[in-house]
């Protein structure tokens, strides 16, 4: 309350002091969260286009492989897959938004290589494996702008909470406390001054 504070000319230079780094970071806060708000919702205009693409590259893809295991079955297809490495191409790395680290997935396509024996397999197991590439692109892809929106939106969230308790309790709690002070020294001044023209009368 404004009443603990005495009120006292230094006190209402510090409470001054204090209110205007208040503004100042209610300010800060309220232009970080517009900046992480217009980064998120150009990510999620980016998951709209990913997600379709990338539905419609599952589709493919399990239409190939489903093609395949009916043309030379599903143990062999399981073989090809076992004897198969996946290759280590995808790498993160972390940009910052406002203080918020999200992550850019960078994927080093590699060319289409079929380490598989060509007597027991035909053009079906070939264009899955090169639909299931597109589709693992895709996936990197989807997974780091998620998570990008996601830490956006908890920051967001964070940053929201503060700059709500700095406008609607910090900053009210210390304009009252500096009306209170400067009534208070306004009101001894007339006090005072109303004591020495008494005097002065007087005299």
């Amino acid at each position: 309350m404004a009443t603990d504070i005495f009120p006292t000319k230094s006190n209402l230079l510090q409470t001054k002091r204090s209110l205007a780094l208040a503004q100042v970071g209610f300010d800060l806060l309220d232009k970080k969260r517009n900046i992480m708000l217009r980064e998120m919702t150009s990510l999620l205009r980016d998951v709209e286009g990913v997600q379709e693409k990338i539905d419609d590259a599952f589709a493919g893809a399990y239409a190939s492989l489903q093609k395949a295991n009916f043309m030379i079955g599903q143990s062999e297809i399981l073989n090809i897959a076992n004897y198969n490495a996946v290759p280590d191409d995808i790498s993160i790395r972390f940009r910052s938004v406002m203080g918020v680290e999200i992550p850019v997935v960078s994927y080093d396509e590699p060319k289409p290589e079929l380490n598989y024996g060509f007597a027991f397999t035909n053009s079906d197991v070939d264009d899955a494996y090169i639909k299931f590439l597109e589709v693992k692109r895709l996936t990197a892809s989807l997974a780091a702008v998620e998570n990008s929106v996601y830490r956006l939106a908890f920051a967001i969230k964070q940053t929201q909470k503060r700059a709500n308790a700095l406008k609607n309790i910090v900053i009210p709690r210390l304009e009252q406390t500096v009306h209170f002070i400067t009534g208070y020294l306004e009101e001894k001044e007339r006090e005072a001054f109303t004591a020495l023209k008494m005097i002065k009368g007087k005299k």
